[in-house]
């Protein structure tokens, strides 16, 4: 009886074993004292970061795609489908904001913005202190790059489908 309850208040966070019953439970399992007591929380934290990489690598699948649509789709679905091409056009350009709005969340969660943070994060590894502090001077002159590279993508993808269709 007494060991039921003992055991009870250790799973329930009521108390926390002695060092004795620590080395005694880690000959009875055949497992270290390190293993017993870190074991678990390794494989936790390892579980966790490989959901959070899935995740972060399909939002970032789901707006590649929808930024995709929004730069190729507008001027042939608005020039076969009119008005209601414009409208599935904005539905698009909504679904694409949307997903750039989460993968801004999960960036700013996990404290990544450089394409070097990025791709570490989604291989599981992390940069050194020095490279992550280079990478946070990058961060604004890579914001500016990036908006200016997006509105040229933009303007040549139109430019070409009013050539394509003129």
């Amino acid at each position: 009886m007494y060991y039921r309850e003992t055991v009870s208040n250790w799973e329930n966070d009521k108390s926390y074993p002695d060092v004795n019953s620590l080395v005694l439970l880690s000959e009875v399992f055949e497992v270290s004292l390190d293993q017993l007591i870190k074991g678990d929380v390794e494989t936790m934290k390892e579980q966790i970061d490989q959901t959070d990489q899935k995740r972060f690598g399909r939002l970032s699948n789901i707006f590649t795609i929808l930024f995709l649509a929004v730069l190729i789709t507008p001027v042939p679905l608005v020039h076969f489908l009119s008005y209601a091409g414009l409208v599935i056009w904005i539905v698009i350009l909504g679904a694409g904001s949307y997903a750039a709005m989460l993968v801004e969340r999960e960036k700013k969660k996990f404290d990544i913005q450089t394409y070097q943070e990025i791709i570490a994060f989604t291989e599981g590894k992390s940069l050194s202190e020095i490279e992550k502090a280079r990478e946070e001077g990058k961060r604004p002159y890579q914001k500016v790059l990036l908006a200016v590279a997006s509105g040229a993508a933009g303007a040549i993808v139109t430019m070409f489908f009013l050539w394509l269709l003129g």
